[in-house]
């Protein structure tokens, strides 16, 4: 199996694992019993989610050390395509016709994207002045997004937690990459960036597990959006990849980028947590008591 193939099938097992976490995430955000963060920490339950979450994270940076980051961060949308079918068999419903359109839109939409993304596994890591730049400035990102609080604060810090994910991903390209050519595990410069990936991983769950407290659908598809497109910005800008193929490798990216966003919009049009017709009877005789979490 080549550096491409093995990045695929550990981003694949990372999408699953990711996108259960996630249901769990948004069904302990509607819980009564977890409304603090201190309910949270007690609870068995989010720290099964967060178990899910680290595995998830480590195959994703398993990921990383085969394959660039405009591989490995696009198939991240594949959480959102999981997450549907999970999302509404804990809601005791079925898919919709809407998700299912929208699922199909964004698998194939990431094929296009994948084609001209899939280049040679990583060589080129960050520095540790463009990991603290970085970090910096992504910092200053987060903060402006999440210091008002009013009706779209959920889509704000989904934002805000796909900014924080893309940002510990490079940064544990920068680990893992520095680490597999035999360098220094100790080295200054990979333990702060170790660090770092820590800050952003953890800050990223605990935006995600803020922004449920509005659903799962859109924050959802908000956070595999803007995880990408950062990741993107950050492996061309820095990391010196590139799309490939020339002009038509771009217009296929291009293509395939507003695929999946149409099927992310698709998706986002049914609540996962909302009963069809035919499931509204059961849930009108046995309502849930759900309410938001902060977490």
């Amino acid at each position: 199996m080549n550096a491409t193939a093995l990045a695929v099938v550990l981003c694949l097992a990372s999408a699953a694992a990711y996108a259960a976490a996630a249901v769990a995430q948004e069904r302990l955000a509607r819980a009564a019993e977890a409304r603090t963060a201190r309910a949270l920490l007690a609870s068995g339950a989010w720290w099964w989610s967060a178990g899910l979450n680290a595995s998830a994270a480590l195959l994703h940076a398993a990921a990383l050390r085969y394959g660039p980051l405009t591989l490995v961060q696009p198939l991240g949308a594949l959480t959102l395509v999981a997450a549907v079918p999970m999302g509404a068999r804990g809601a005791g419903r079925r898919v919709a016709a809407t998700e299912w359109r929208g699922t199909l839109a964004t698998v194939l939409g990431l094929g296009l994207l994948l084609l001209p993304a899939s280049g040679p596994a990583p060589d080129d890591t960050l520095t540790l002045a463009e990991a603290l730049a970085v970090s910096g400035a992504t910092g200053a990102a987060i903060l402006l997004l999440t210091l008002r609080r009013d009706v779209r604060s959920g889509l704000r810090h989904a934002t805000a937690s796909g900014l924080a994910s893309a940002v510990a991903s490079a940064l544990t390209q920068t680990v893992a990459v520095a680490g597999g050519r035999g360098g220094s595990l100790f080295s200054g410069r990979v333990v702060t960036v170790a660090l770092l990936v820590v800050v952003f991983a953890v800050g990223g769950l605990l935006l995600s597990q803020r922004a449920y407290r509005g659903g799962l659908g859109a924050p959802l598809a908000v956070v595999n959006l803007a995880n990408p497109l950062a990741a993107a910005v950050i492996g061309m800008v820095l990391l010196g990849e590139r799309l490939q193929g020339g002009a038509p490798g771009l217009l296929l990216a291009l293509a395939g980028a507003l695929a999946a966003a149409r099927g992310v919009l698709l998706l986002t049009r049914t609540a996962p947590g909302a009963p069809t017709a035919s499931a509204a009877p059961a849930a009108a005789a046995a309502p849930s008591t759900v309410t938001r979490v902060a977490a």
